[in-house]
């Protein structure tokens, strides 16, 4: 089951509205500086989904920080406007992480900033390359999902990321306000593990949606819908000889990395 701790809580909307105009502020001044940062987490979420974005709120789902995707070229004009907006960097992090991440904090606010350089790198790692021109300002749909779906302890403010994305978009092969699930497939296709994960997963949302005494009738069954197809997809698409052996072995041989938090 997913963790029902992490991420959730009463927020009141001020609270609520600290986070969103925050980031709005700090993307108005990244695109000023000609600066390439992507939205991820619970605001982008949020940001994407403009019909079912209030449930995070009926859902009890708080924001605890601002996350953000960047390629690593950037990482210095990054440190440099997160320090003229008032933050401080944590710079143990992004030494320990090989300037893979790096972590801001704004004194006296508690607002914390979160920026992942070139991939999310968890349980599997999600690489950025060449997609985060793909959609503004949030990263492309499919990798909002593998976002959520790479994550083996789930929480419960995940798997309500995840329906409000599933409610919001449709499947398709494409990135235009389409979840790319052609994409996912082929990334699934090669790696056994992430395949494993995310379909493990995804049942996970499918199960956990019928509890939400918030989610219409109607809405629970798109869910349940929404989750058959990308299943279907994923596994239908063809796989190479190296994924059928891994798949023999199954869960026997553990298929993830641990996360150690920062």
């Amino acid at each position: 089951m997913a963790n029902s701790s992490i991420g959730m809580g009463e927020q009141d909307s001020a609270e609520r509205e600290k986070f969103e105009n925050e980031l709005k502020a700090i993307l108005q001044a990244s695109e000023r500086d000609g600066i390439l940062m992507r939205v991820i987490g619970s605001l982008a979420f949020q940001m994407h989904c403009p019909q079912y974005g209030y449930l995070q709120a009926a859902l009890g789902r708080a924001y605890t920080d601002i996350d953000f995707a960047a390629y690593k070229r950037q990482n210095k004009q990054i440190s440099e406007l997160m320090t003229k907006m008032g933050y401080v960097e944590n710079r143990e992090v992004f030494i320990a992480t090989e300037g893979d991440r790096a972590i801001f904090d704004k004194p006296g606010t508690g607002l914390h900033v979160d920026i992942f350089y070139e991939k999310l790198d968890f349980c599997h790692t999600i690489f950025w390359k060449d997609r985060l021109e793909v959609d503004s300002p949030t990263i492309p749909l499919m990798e909002l999902l593998l976002e959520k779906m790479q994550i083996v302890q789930i929480n419960e403010k995940d798997i309500i990321d995840t329906i409000m994305l599933l409610l919001e978009h449709p499947l398709g092969d494409t990135d235009r306000e389409t979840i790319n699930i052609q994409l996912a497939a082929q990334l699934c296709a090669n790696d056994w593990g992430l395949w494993r994960t995310a379909t493990m997963n995804l049942d996970k949302v499918k199960q956990l949606a019928q509890h939400y005494e918030q989610l219409t009738p109607e809405q629970k069954s798109k869910v349940s819908s929404q989750v058959d197809g990308i299943l279907a997809r994923l596994n239908s698409e063809p796989k190479p000889l190296a994924w059928k052996i891994r798949d023999r072995v199954g869960d026997r041989v553990k298929w993830y990395k641990d996360v150690d938090e920062v």
